[in-house]
């Protein structure tokens, strides 16, 4: 099967949905990523998964740019549960992705259980949180709704 802007995808078992081969991302530096993509055969409409995928890849590292800010509000949140001085000291969303990893494996699926919406997860590491790392969602692959603690969830 092939997905537009994906090419050639096989099934993936493990993951219930369809796995890319490397494309590169603009947002992340370039990077070959392999895409996981669920729920992409369950419509016979899937002209919102191929749109909210081209919108993810017409991306540019500004997109990261502009999510310095709720990315460092999250090493904030993360802080204050903490109560405690973490080891990582961040001086400000300037400096914020200096102390984080991108992820190379974009999953996309339909937000069943909320607004029917395609949604866009990736799965980073981050310095100040190595248990639950960061999660960055974008809905219909363009607009940044979620950077905290990688659970899943789209927001």
């Amino acid at each position: 099967m092939e997905i537009p802007g994906l090419g050639p995808v096989v099934e993936d078992e493990a993951f219930e949905g369809y796995r890319s081969k490397a494309v590169p991302v603009a947002v992340l530096g370039g990077v070959g990523c392999e895409f996981l993509v669920q729920g992409y055969e369950e419509l016979e409409d899937q002209e919102d998964f191929h749109a909210a995928i081209r919108s993810f890849l017409a991306l540019g590292p500004g997109a990261l740019a502009d999510a310095r800010q709720a990315i460092y509000g999250y090493y904030l949140k993360v802080r204050g549960e903490l109560g405690i001085e973490l080891e990582v000291q961040i001086a400000g969303p300037d400096d914020v992705l200096e102390y984080v990893q991108l992820g190379n494996e974009p999953e996309v699926f339909r937000n069943d259980d909320g607004d029917g919406r395609i949604y866009v997860s990736l799965e980073c590491e981050c310095d100040w949180e190595p248990e639950h790392g960061l999660q960055l969602v974008f809905r219909d692959g363009s607009t940044l709704t979620k950077a905290g603690r990688y659970d899943g969830e789209v927001d």
